[in-house]
């Protein structure tokens, strides 16, 4: 099963498999991919990332992927990682710097994973902002209403019947696939009707 689960990972970060809105976020990553490569967290790495935001620019521009409608008066809430905002009753949409990644392009490889593991929350890439001259991807995903707390010991369980080690605290690695999930505390596993 675990072999099975890799090779459809390769598929989809290498763009010939599919995921739940996949599509723009596998472009984006396959062009960053042509670029040079982010090595260790030096001086040079945040050269790197620069020309990688200037390349990914280029890519907005080329492709008309700039989003212009945006009401910043629907703000919601944010986090350390991106800004979110209501859309209408059925999405939000979160603004990400990608300041958490050494990369962009770690950043949409991130997203293709989430959307392999969490279909039903799947992000789904409609282009880009800049506020405050800082690059951000505009992700849309769809509004949970919460209708009850998150029963954390609940997500540990489903956690390591699939594989998943719990680390420490919210944060769990699965060594067999070699992926982590970090932070899942109730502020980011939302539970509607039974269903986290």
């Amino acid at each position: 099963m675990q072999d099975q689960i890799k090779n459809e990972i390769r598929a989809i970060i290498s763009g010939k498999g599919q995921v739940r809105y996949g599509t723009a976020i596998q472009a984006t990553a396959h062009y960053l991919g042509k670029g040079p490569s982010t090595g260790p967290k030096t001086q040079e790495s945040k050269q790197i990332r620069e020309q990688e935001t200037k390349s990914l620019e280029e890519f907005v521009n080329k492709n008309n992927l700039w989003v212009t409608k945006i009401d910043f008066s629907n703000y919601v809430s944010e986090g350390a990682e991106q800004r979110v905002f209501l859309k209408d009753s059925r999405h939000v949409l979160k603004l990400n710097d990608a300041i958490y990644y050494n990369s962009w392009r770690k950043y949409f490889l991130n997203l293709l994973l989430h959307n392999y593991f969490f279909p039903d929350t799947a992000y789904e890439l409609i282009g880009f902002v800049k506020d405050n001259q800082i690059l951000y991807a505009v992700v849309q995903q769809s509004y949970i209403a919460i209708t009850e707390s998150t029963d954390l010991k609940k997500v540990k369980e489903f956690l390591t019947s699939n594989g998943f080690l719990n680390t420490r605290n919210n944060d769990y690695y699965n060594p067999d696939l070699g992926i982590i999930l970090e932070d899942l505390h109730d502020e980011n596993v939302l539970t509607s009707q039974g269903i986290p």
